[in-house]
C-alpha cells in the first residue's frame, strides 16, 4: 500500500511542527539556564567587590582548583593557612599581628568568592553536557557554548594571574591585573547575555532599521565596556578614597595635576587623580550617548520593542552615575576601616553596573532579533 502524495506532505508538515516545538521547547529551557549563569555572575561581581573592599582577596595564597573548595578544618589548618598568608608583605607591612579571628574574616572572603566560580563553573558545564546528549542544542549553538566554557575557564586563571601580583613585591594587586578580571567578568556575563536574549522569540526589525541603529549601538556599547575598565582601573587604585568630592575635583572642574607622570600615558592607568577623573568623564560622556541612542531610536523606528529597551539605557546609566556619586561621598568620611553603610552602597554601585550591561544587550538583541531556526 502507498502513500499519497497528500499525505506524505501533511505527515511532513506535522513532523516539521512536532521539530520547531521541540527546538522551540529546547530554546526556553536553555535560555533560562543561561540567565540562572548570568545571576550568578552577578552574584560573582558583587561578592568580588566586597573580597576587595575588605581587603580579602590575598588571604589564599595558592592556587588549587579542586583541592581549594575544602576550607581549613581543624585548628592546625587554620594555624598552616595563617603562617603562609604571614610571609606575603601585605601581612608584613599592613596586617602584621593580626589575629587568627581576624585571618578567618578575610579568608572566608575570598574562600567563598573562589567557591561561587566553581559554582558557576559546574552551573554551567554539567547542564550543557545534559542539554548537548539529550539532543536540545542546536549545532550552531554547540560551539558558541563551548567558547562560553571556555572563558569561564580564562576567566579563573585571570583572577589566579591577579593574585599572584599581590604575593611578592606589593600589598595589593596590580590595578591592570584587577580592571582585566573584572571586565572580563563583565565580557562573559553580556556573551550569556546574549545568546540569551537571542534565543527568545521575537522577530527582527527590517534591515534600514537595523543598518541606521546598530553601528550607534556598537559605539555605545564599547564606550560601556571602556568605562568598566576604567572603573577596574579606580577599584584597583583605592582611586575612589580621595577627591571625595562632587562635581568638583579638588576643588576644580578640571584639577592640576592630571599629566604629572612621565611618561605621558601612564597617567591614565597610575595616577590616582587622572583615573578617578576619566572615569567621571566617561560616565558623563556615556550619559551624553545614551540620550543621543534614545533620540536616534526614535527619529528611525517607532517600534515599540526597540523603543522600550532604549529609554531603558539612560536611565539605567543615570542610575549608576547616581550610585557612584553616593559612593564617592561616603567614602568621604573613610577612617581606614569601611562601614557596612559605605560597603553596601559601594557593592550597589559595582553590581548595578551589570543591569546596565543587560538593558544594553537587551537593545542590541532587538535589533538582531532571533537566532533563525534552522531545520
Amino acid at each position: 500500500m502507498t502513500m499519497s502524495a497528500g499525505s506524505l506532505g501533511t505527515a511532513g508538515q506535522t513532523q516539521n511542527i512536532k521539530d520547531q516545538e521541540f527546538i522551540r521547547s529546547s530554546r526556553a529551557m536553555i535560555r533560562w539556564w543561561l540567565y540562572g549563569v548570568c545571576f550568578l555572575i552577578l552574584v560573582m561581581v558583587v561578592v568580588g567587590g566586597a573580597t576587595r573592599l575588605t581587603e580579602s582577596g590575598l588571604s589564599i595564597t595558592e592556587w588549587k582548583p579542586i583541592h581549594g573548595v575544602i576550607p581549613p578544618l581543624t585548628e592546625a589548618e587554620w594555624q598552616e593557612e595563617l603562617e603562609k598568608y604571614r610571609q606575603i608583605p601585605e601581612y608584613q607591612l599592613i596586617n602584621k599581628g593580626m589575629s587568627l579571628d581576624e585571618f578567618k574574616f578575610i579568608f572566608w572572603w575570598e574562600w567563598g568568592h573562589r567557591l561561587l566560580g566553581r559554582v558557576i563553573g559546574v552551573a554551567f558545564f554539567v547542564p550543557m553536557v545534559v542539554f548537548w546528549a539529550s539532543g536540545r542544542i542546536e549545532p550552531w549553538l554547540k560551539p558558541r557554548l563551548v567558547v562560553g566554557l571556555a572563558l569561564g575557564g580564562l576567566q579563573g586563571f585571570v583572577g589566579w594571574w591577579m593574585v599572584a601580583s599581590g604575593l611578592v613585591e606589593r600589598t595589593d594587586v596590580s590595578q591592570y591585573r584587577l580592571a582585566t578580571h573584572l571586565t572580563l567578568a563583565f565580557i562573559i556575563f553580556a556573551y550569556l547575555f546574549w545568546i540569551a536574549r537571542r534565543l527568545a522569540p521575537h522577530g527582527a526589525p527590517p534591515a534600514d532599521t537595523r543598518s541606521a541603529l546598530l553601528p550607534v549601538g556598537w559605539v555605545f556599547t564599547g564606550l560601556l565596556f571602556l568605562q568598566l575598565f576604567f572603573g577596574g582601573l579606580v577599584a584597583g587604585l583605592n582611586a575612589g578614597f580621595t577627591y571625595n568630592t562632587w562635581p568638583l575635583m579638588d576643588g576644580q572642574m578640571i584639577p592640576s595635576g592630571l599629566l604629572m607622570q612621565s611618561p605621558l600615558w601612564l597617567n591614565f592607568f597610575e595616577n590616582v587623580l587622572t583615573v578617578q577623573f576619566q572615569h567621571r568623564m566617561v560616565a558623563y560622556l556615556l550619559g551624553a550617548a545614551a540620550i543621543f541612542l534614545v533620540w536616534r531610536t526614535c527619529v528611525v523606528t517607532d517600534a515599540k520593542r526597540i523603543r522600550l529597551p532604549a529609554f531603558h539605557l539612560p536611565a539605567f546609566v543615570f542610575l549608576q552615575m547616581v550610585f557612584g556619586i553616593v559612593t564617592l561621598l561616603g567614602f568621604g568620611n573613610y577612617t581606614g576601616e569601611l562601614s557596612m553603610h559605605q560597603l553596601g552602597v559601594a557593592l550597589v554601585h559595582q553590581g548595578f553596573a551589570v543591569f546596565v550591561i543587560a538593558a544594553t544587550i537587551d537593545y542590541m538583541a532587538a535589533l538582531k532579533g532571533e537566532y533563525p531556526i534552522q531545520n
